[in-house]
């Protein structure tokens, strides 16, 4: 079994683009003239706050569980493996 991914038409386009904030040149600008090796790090940052938001979030809903095991629900979150059928 084949799995595809459904096509989007232009109005399913247009609705997507309508929910997301206006690009902020100033700020791709000054992204653009950094070194590459220091472009990733807004983007690390981004993503480290947004994980321990997460782990926030998860230890007030499951109280009992581990550091471990809230970080791996965390990075079952961010990680999504799908399975496809054999």
């Amino acid at each position: 079994m084949s799995m595809t991914k459904p096509e989007l038409d232009d109005a399913a386009i247009a609705e997507i683009v309508r929910g997301l904030d206006p690009v902020d040149w100033v700020q791709v600008r000054l992204i653009a003239n950094l070194p590459p090796d220091r472009r990733i790090v807004p983007s690390m940052r981004a993503q480290a706050f947004a994980m321990a938001a997460l782990r926030g979030t998860l230890r007030r809903r499951y109280p009992d569980l581990t550091r471990s095991e809230l970080n791996m629900k965390v990075l079952a979150h961010f990680t999504p493996v799908r399975m496809l059928p054999s």
